[in-house]
């Protein structure tokens, strides 16, 4: 529980957190005893690839399964302009 504080904790203690965050620490912050809020460092220079891998990991999102994997048109049909073109003909 070091890296758990309560809003009014946390407000007392700020500075001191934002240390912590800013060493690479991941922080809870509390309410009531329900966790409410997370501290953590903001990863600048990481891939698309690596954030959806980080929120697949914390269970946020899940991947492609099965035939889901291979995307493709859902509908294969002339677009709006083609569409109206030919009906002006």
């Amino acid at each position: 529980m070091g890296n758990t504080y309560s809003v009014y904790e946390a407000k007392a203690r700020f500075s001191e957190l934002i240390k912590k965050v800013r060493s690479g620490q991941r922080l809870i912050i509390t309410h009531r005893g329900r966790e409410v809020a997370e501290l953590r460092p903001i990863q600048r220079d990481s891939s698309l690839q690596q954030r959806l891998a980080d929120l697949e990991e914390a269970g946020i999102i899940s991947g492609p399964t099965g035939d889901r994997m291979v995307m493709g048109p859902i509908v294969e049909r002339p677009g709006a302009l083609a569409r109206f073109i030919e009906e002006r003909e």
